[in-house]
């Protein structure tokens, strides 16, 4: 779950000129792990990092690093209630904000320099000596179930099959549950849990001290002595393993009362950015099903061509929140990823079609690989995107930061120069070697589960009809596509209702 800075600041950030933005170093005078970006803006920002997040869940504690998170950013300190450190930021303009995943927890926040000694004074104090108490503990954890069972299995149909995707692939693996937990453990958690939590995993080890912008050059070693105050402590970091499937397609249903049908398809990939294929993937997933583009090749054949729905992305690292914005958020750092497409809204009527659909396109993907032409097009496309990723004085802090987990060169120009040199056989060799169809894992939303299970296992052709005439190659190529068989045993689909997800 993220909090985010106000749209104040980010708009601020937005004007601060790139040239003006510096390069990550490391100052070696301070023992405490950081990336200091000092340059020209009147703002300072801060991602403060601790390497440990929902993967460090105790078992039957699932959600208990989430709520310690929230209970930091969203909680009182020792000596002043949240109310109060509300009222103190308001006349600043500035917020602070949490952000959790597997395997790392970030808290970021950008002032004016003007407010500096007063906002840092405040986010010290809450991460410091947080207050710890009973009332923000029991709104905080409200909060946090009824996000997993109003916002997620209720309202949000993307961010439901995502997420569920996510925990039948990584089934019985640190990964396998969501960020915010399960209903049934964050109703059991207590107080006691989340102290437990802080004490053993928010250490000076464990912890990243990122800053940008025209802070005094003593701050670094100011909060070094401040973050003395922690534990030293051991690091939490660690690698997790790619799960190895049973090979064979599943297809979990998930019936709930929608008027549209999400589908989201995936597997585990055993690349990350600090592999040497990873650049070729991106490619791929980038032609495939680039996020918000109408240029990709799954949204022409779905949206463009046939009129079937509005979203048709492909994805190669964990990217929640979609719906909400265009580019992925920083520091969401992982040892394991997986290969997505994620499709939706379609018609109850049409979902059939629509997964055979997808399905035909990814075998036709896997089969015959990129041309030259969408290869070239493609290369070119993300060198100029991967620039918009850092836009932003808080987004090349939190780019930075991930460039240090993966321990790869600043991202913009390891990028740049990847792609440079990389080739046509390339990115094919990777789309053979990666790309694979013997474990897939599909996750649909949809009110029909039961006529929906019974049509695939029959493998009778699912017909489409539009609203208008479609050009003969379409037609042409649907007839393929109604009867494309889906090779599953009646076993291996299964209806999951609503309310048992994230359970």
């Amino acid at each position: 779950m993220r909090r985010t800075v106000i749209s104040l600041l980010i708009s601020l950030a937005i004007l601060t000129p790139a040239a003006a933005l510096g390069r990550p170093h490391t100052n070696m005078s301070i023992k405490i792990a950081n990336v200091l970006m000092p340059n020209r803006s009147p703002l300072v920002t801060f991602r403060l990092q601790f390497m440990s997040g929902a993967a460090a869940d105790p078992k039957g504690k699932e959600g208990v690093a989430a709520l310690t998170a929230a209970m930091l950013a969203q909680g009182g300190t020792r000596t002043m209630t949240y109310e109060q450190i509300v009222e103190a930021m308001y006349p600043m303009a500035t917020s602070f904000g949490w952000q959790i995943d597997k395997e790392m927890t970030v808290f970021t926040g950008t002032t004016h320099v003007d407010n500096l000694d007063k906002y840092y004074g405040l986010i010290s104090q809450m991460l410091l000596d947080p207050g710890f108490r009973a009332d923000d503990f029991s709104r905080l954890k409200t909060d946090a179930v009824n996000f997993l069972k109003v916002s997620l299995r209720e309202t949000n149909d993307e961010e439901l099959g995502k997420e569920y995707l996510y925990n039948i692939i990584y089934d019985g693996h640190p990964y396998a549950h969501h960020n915010m937990g399960t209903v049934s453990s964050l109703e059991k958690l207590t107080l006691d849990d989340v102290r437990a939590f802080y004490k053993a995993n928010y250490n000076q080890a464990n912890a990243v001290l990122a800053l940008a912008g025209g802070y005094p050059k003593d701050l670094p070693q100011r909060v070094e002595v401040d973050f003395a105050k922690l534990p030293a402590g051991q690091s939490s970091k660690a690698k997790f393993d790619t799960p190895k499937l049973a090979s064979g397609m599943r297809i979990n249903i998930v019936k709930r009362e929608t008027r549209a049908t999400a589908l989201s398809l995936g597997f585990p990939i055993d690349v990350t950015r600090a592999d040497k294929d990873w650049p070729a993937l991106a490619v791929v997933a980038s032609y495939f099903g680039q996020h918000r583009s109408s240029n990709s090749y799954l949204f022409q054949r779905l949206r463009e061509a046939r009129g079937l729905n509005y979203g048709d992305y492909t994805y190669i690292e964990y990217f929640p929140r979609g719906m909400f914005q265009f580019t992925p958020d920083p520091n969401l750092g992982r040892s394991s990823q997986i290969f997505q497409i994620w499709i939706r809204p379609v018609t109850p009527e049409n979902g059939h079609f629509v997964l055979r659909a997808a399905l035909y396109e990814y075998d036709k993907l896997v089969r015959e690989g990129m041309t030259k032409e969408t290869f070239e097009a493609t290369r070119e496309f993300l060198t100029k995107y991967n620039n918009i990723l850092t836009q932003t004085q808080d987004a090349q802090l939190g780019y930075a930061l991930d460039s240090r987990y993966y321990n790869i060169p600043d991202y913009v120009t390891y990028m740049r120069e990847q792609l440079a040199k990389l080739t046509l056989e390339d990115v094919n060799n990777a789309i053979r070697k990666y790309l694979k169809s013997d474990v897939m894992r599909i996750v649909i939303i949809t009110r029909d589960a039961e006529a929906l299970r019974d049509a695939i296992l029959s493998n009778k052709p699912s017909p489409i009809t539009y609203n208008s005439p479609k050009p003969k190659e379409i037609t042409d190529e649907d007839k393929v596509i109604e009867a494309f068989k889906i090779n599953v045993k009646p076993e291996d689909v299964v209806i999951v209702p609503v309310e048992k997800v994230f359970e």
